[in-house]
């Protein structure tokens, strides 16, 4: 039996940008992902709450950012759970919802896996699922757990140097956000008076 192969990529997404969208698209091509499904966090454990937009706000503009995907889909599962939303009981609950036909794929960036020890049980995400991790500009790995980087697949793919907190930044400041966000992102950043 052929099992689908499923990559999941979680995040706050305030808001999701294109470096999300190329590393997603060069992950699924490089390890053959049938699908990836974006899941927006309800609360960050590692996020200051009062900093972060509503979540409905965030579900709406990953939607708007992968609809013209078919590979991409988007859950919200995370945010209609809510509380704060911890890894490994997300891939456990989706292990449950897909089936034992599924390998699942949890895709991070080296930024995220440099501060995995500090994630909910973590040793056990790394047996529950396929742990891929994307390359980010400027981190190091050369101080990681060798233990932890055995259990880990590292993915080349295009390193897009973009990050969340530097769009609203720029929202903030008048700057334009064009090319670092899908344009229907920006129209609704622009539109619901978003990071001004």
């Amino acid at each position: 039996m052929v099992r689908d192969r499923i990559g999941i990529l979680g995040g706050t997404f305030d808001p999701i940008h294109m470096g999300h969208l190329i590393a997603a698209e060069g992950v699924k091509t490089e390890i053959h992902l049938d699908r990836v499904i974006f899941l927006p966090a309800a609360r960050s454990p590692h996020k200051d709450a009062a900093g972060i937009s509503e979540a409905e706000r965030r579900l709406d503009m990953v939607r708007m950012a992968v609809e013209d995907n078919p590979a991409f889909e988007v859950s919200d599962l995370e945010i209609r759970r809510g509380g704060t939303s911890y890894t490994i009981e997300t891939i456990r609950e989706m292990k449950t919802r897909l089936g034992e036909s599924v390998d699942l794929f949890f895709l991070m960036g080296e930024d995220s896996l440099l501060e995995i020890t500090t994630w909910k049980d973590y040793e056990l995400l790394l047996e529950e699922c396929t742990v891929v991790v994307f390359r980010r500009p400027g981190v190091d790995l050369g101080r990681m757990d060798d233990e932890i980087l055995r259990r880990i697949r590292m993915v080349p793919t295009c390193e897009i140097d973009v990050a969340s907190r530097d769009i609203r930044e720029r929202v903030r400041e008048g700057y334009s956000i064009r090319y670092l966000v899908p344009p229907a992102v920006e129209a609704y950043i622009h539109l619901e008076n978003l990071y001004s």
